[in-house]
């Protein structure tokens, strides 16, 4: 769910979209992982980037290169 919508989205392109703007607007990546958080996502660092998790469940979505 995003901030402006009410609508959760599936749709991993726009997640992924959010998420880098949300990192856009952070200064530090702990701030970064902090906002997610208040949108209900999760980030774990991997070899490949970042995966993403929709939080509590913390099911996986996807993982967004670094």
């Amino acid at each position: 769910m995003f901030a402006n919508s009410t609508s959760l989205t599936e749709n991993f392109r726009d997640i992924r979209d959010f998420i880098l703007t949300e990192r856009a607007k952070s200064v530090s990546e702990r701030e970064w992982r902090f906002r997610l958080r208040g949108y209900g996502y999760g980030l774990r660092k991997i070899d490949a980037g970042y995966e993403v998790a929709r939080l509590p469940q913390n099911t996986v979505l996807g993982v967004i290169e670094a």
